[in-house]
C-alpha cells in the first residue's frame, strides 16, 4: 500500500547541521530531507564546509530547504566579528557566559561556527538541530545547542563510530547532551550500547536509512533474457568509493580466478577515491584490462540503469586496517530494491538486509578472494540453470527493502522523535556519567568482534 505523503502545514522549523552540503556520496541525506519535506516539515540546512564535488545528483533540485553556508573566519578581525554578532543576542550572550569553558576546549573553527550556527538558528526560529555523523557536525550542533537551549540530535553511521580515531569520551559527551541519537541499524545500536553502557544507550534509537521507493521501481530481468543470453559473459557491477573497506582489490583477484577457471566475467567499477591508481595497477598486473571498465563517479539515475543491465551487484565489504567499516551502504539497498542479485561481504549491519540464500548471497570474509569467487560462480550457475530460484531471492530482497527502508516511514519516525524533543533529560549538556565505564568497554568492541551483535532484533 502506498504511504500517505500528503503534506501537512508546518508549525516549526528544524535545521540540519552538516559538515558539507551537498556531497555527492551522501545520497541518503538528500533522500531523508526530501522525505521529511514531503511529510510537511519545514527545514533549513547549515553547511559548515563548501562542497568540493563537481557533479551533483538531480534530486538536489527538489530540496526546498534554504542552504546557508556557515563561514569559517579567515582573519582575526572576522573571527572577532562573529563573536560580537553572537553577543548581540541576549540568549547567546548568556549561553557564552555559562559555557565559555566548554567552547574553549573546541578547535577555533568549531567554536566560532557554533556561535554562528547558534545565531542563525535563533534568526530562523529553529526548534531543533539535527546533525549527521558523530564528528564535526555534531560537535558544532552540540555547542550551538548549549548556547541557545535548542535541543539537538544526531545520526551515527560508520567511520564516525568505528574508526580507530574515534575518541570515546568525546562520543559519550555528545550522546549525553543529545535529546536522542539515531543508529541506522540494529548492529550499530548494539555496538554503541556495548561501548557506551546502558545509561547512555537509552538515548539511542534505531531509525533505518530510507529510499524513495518510487525512484527505484522493481525491474528484474532474471528469467526474461532472450534465448542464448544465458551463455553470454556475465556482467558484474561494483559501486562505491575506491577505499579499503569496499574490498574492490579482493574482487579483482576473484575476477582473475574466475577467468582462469573458464568463467570470465566483465566488471563495471563505478566510483572514485584514493585507491584508484592502486586498483588500476592491479588490473594491469592481473591482465584484466579487457574485463574491467572503471567509470568514475556516476549519478544515482545512471547507476539505477546499470542495475537493470547487469547480472550481479558485488559488494565485498571488509573491515579496514584502521577499524573503519561500512554501516549499510545505500547502493546495496538500491540494488536490492531494483531487482539485481546481490553478493555482499559480511560486515556490521549487512546481514540485516542480505540474508544468505534468502535475499542475496553473503560472503563471510570479503577479504578472501576465494569466497568471492565461489559466490559469484554460484549465482552465475543459478542464473543459467535455475533463474526462477534467483528471482525468488530478488523478490524477497525487494520486499525487505520496502518493509524496512521506505523513506516515508523513516521521515515519520524522525519527526516523531523531534516532536518529543525538549523533554527533561537528567544529563543533557553534561559530561557522560559513565564515560569511564564506556572507556573500559572500548577494547572489547569492534565491528564484527562478536557475531551475536549482527543479528540482534
Amino acid at each position: 500500500m502506498q504511504a500517505d505523503r500528503t503534506p501537512t502545514k508546518p508549525s516549526v522549523r528544524r535545521a540540519y547541521v552538516l559538515k558539507m552540503y551537498p556531497r555527492f556520496s551522501e545520497t541518503f541525506i538528500v533522500s531523508e530531507i526530501l522525505a521529511r519535506e514531503a511529510a510537511g516539515e519545514e527545514l533549513v540546512i547549515f553547511s559548515l564546509r563548501p562542497t568540493t564535488d563537481t557533479r551533483f545528483h538531480p534530486e538536489l533540485a527538489r530540496v526546498k530547504a534554504p542552504v546557508i553556508h556557515v563561514e569559517r573566519p579567515s582573519s582575526a578581525r572576522s573571527y572577532w566579528q562573529t563573536w560580537q554578532e553572537g553577543l548581540q543576542d541576549p540568549k547567546i550572550a548568556s549561553g557564552l557566559q555559562a559555557h565559555l569553558g566548554d567552547l574553549a576546549e573546541l578547535g577555533h573553527d568549531d567554536a566560532v561556527q557554533a556561535v554562528a550556527v547558534a545565531r542563525l538558528a535563533l534568526e530562523h526560529e529553529v526548534t531543533h538541530l539535527h546533525a549527521h555523523f558523530a564528528s564535526v557536525a555534531t560537535t558544532v550542533a552540540r555547542a550551538a545547542s548549549a548556547l541557545t537551549a535548542i535541543p539537538y540530535s544526531f545520526t551515527t553511521h560508520a567511520k564516525d563510530i568505528f574508526h580507530e580515531s574515534v575518541e570515546l569520551e568525546d562520543l559519550s559527551r555528545k550522546v549525553a547532551g543529545a535529546d536522542h541519537v539515531i543508529a541506522i541499524s540494529d548492529y550499530n545500536h548494539s555496538y554503541l550500547h556495548r561501548i557506551l553502557g546502558p545509561e547512555l544507550s537509552e538515548r539511542i534509537v534505531v531509525v533505518r536509512n530510507g529510499l524513495e521507493l518510487e525512484r527505484f521501481p522493481y525491474r528484474p530481468t532474471i528469467a526474461e533474457q532472450p534465448s542464448g543470453a544465458a551463455q553470454a559473459i556475465p556482467s558484474l557491477l561494483a559501486v562505491g568509493r575506491l577505499v579499503e573497506k569496499k574490498g574492490f582489490g579482493h574482487l579483482l583477484t576473484a575476477l582473475a580466478r574466475l577467468r582462469d577457471r573458464g568463467l570470465p566475467c566483465h566488471l563495471d567499477l563505478v566510483g572514485t577515491g584514493p585507491l584508484e591508481d592502486e586498483l588500476r595497477e592491479l588490473i594491469d598486473t592481473l591482465h584484466l584490462t579487457e574485463l574491467v571498465d572503471m567509470h568514475g563517479a556516476l549519478t544515482q539515475s545512471e547507476v539505477r540503469e546499470m542495475f537493470v543491465s547487469h547480472d550481479l551487484l558485488v559488494a565485498p565489504f571488509v573491515i579496514g586496517t584502521d577499524g573503519n567499516a561500512d554501516g549499510l551502504p545505500t547502493v546495496l539497498l538500491e540494488g536490492m530494491a531494483t531487482g539485481i542479485p546481490c553478493v555482499a561481504g559480511n560486515v556490521t549491519a549487512v546481514p540485516e538486509v542480505i540474508i544468505d540464500g534468502e535475499t542475496g548471497w553473503l560472503v563471510d570474509d570479503g577479504s578472501d578472494p576465494e569466497q568471492i569467487t565461489t559466490a559469484i560462480a554460484e549465482v552465475v550457475r543459478r542464473l543459467r540453470e535455475a533463474p526462477d530460484s534467483v528471482r525468488e531471492i530478488t523478490d524477497a530482497a525487494r520486499d525487505l527493502v520496502c518493509r524496512l527502508h521506505d523513506s516515508a516511514a523513516q521521515a515519520r519516525e524522525l519527526s516523531g522523535l523531534v516532536d518529543q524533543a525538549g523533554r527533561a533529560l537528567p544529563n543533557a549538556g553534561r559530561a557522560a556519567p559513565n564515560a569511564d565505564q564506556a572507556a573500559s568497554n572500548t577494547d572489547q568492541a569492534a565491528p564484527n568482534a562478536d557475531r551475536e551483535l549482527e543479528y540482534v532484533s
